[in-house]
């Protein structure tokens, strides 16, 4: 049987062509299951961006994401995903930074990457050099860290709330009703190492007490 054709046609020869354009910019690639990706210098990306939208056809910047390492030296991954509208392909282009390490702005290229950039901004702390308005655009005016790093706490480190007696919202740090709870979903059926609420009752009967059944054989 023969396996189904990829959702998006391999562009033949895309990676050998982008690598002999972009020159030293060029760091890797992974061409799988009909998809392109190609790591790039993080001082070059406003001119890959650039030679791929002349040169290669690719007229639209669909997304800017980030990706979180904490392990790795530059823990952050910025990866932009364009799509050639007249070659019917995307293609995936990624570059690491950390929290210093600031990536060029392509809004120059796309104008829409000034809003997608303010979201990795926000909810990573990539810093974009040249966005002309690096600003939060997800949070809060007075949130603090951000919030898609793998070692951002899940409560926050503040909330906020309406205050009656000021009249206004608030901002305190976050207080728990409870700690956390730790919670067991091991199904019953699926059988328990341990004594389940209520099983406690059958594991202390005296050795010989009668069963139900067999109370009810007496009368």
């Amino acid at each position: 049987m023969a396996s189904p054709a990829p959702l998006v046609p391999v562009r033949e020869g895309i990676v050998d062509a982008v690598k002999a354009a972009i020159g030293d910019a060029f760091l890797s690639a992974k061409d799988a299951v009909g998809e392109v990706s190609i790591d790039v210098r993080r001082e070059s990306i406003a001119d890959v961006i650039a030679t791929l939208q002349s040169e290669f056809e690719y007229q639209q910047l669909m997304e800017i994401a980030g990706v979180d390492y904490p392990e790795r030296e530059e823990r952050f991954e910025v990866v932009y995903h364009l799509l050639s509208v007249t070659k019917n392909h995307r293609i995936r282009i990624r570059v690491s930074t950390d929290e210093e390490k600031p990536v060029p702005s392509i809004v120059d290229i796309f104008p829409v990457a000034g809003w997608l950039e303010r979201e990795v901004f926000d909810m990573y702390g990539v810093l974009f050099a040249g966005n002309p308005d690096l600003r939060r655009i997800l949070t809060d005016y007075g949130f603090t860290g951000h919030p898609q790093r793998k070692d951002f706490p899940l409560t926050g480190y503040v909330e906020l709330r309406y205050s009656e007696e000021q009249k206004r919202v608030v901002y305190e740090p976050v207080k728990l009703a409870q700690d956390f709870r730790s919670f067991d979903f091991l199904s019953p059926w699926e059988g328990a190492e341990y004594i389940l609420p209520g099983d406690e009752k059958v594991e202390g009967e005296a050795p010989g007490a009668p069963t139900p059944a067999a109370a009810g054989e007496k009368k």
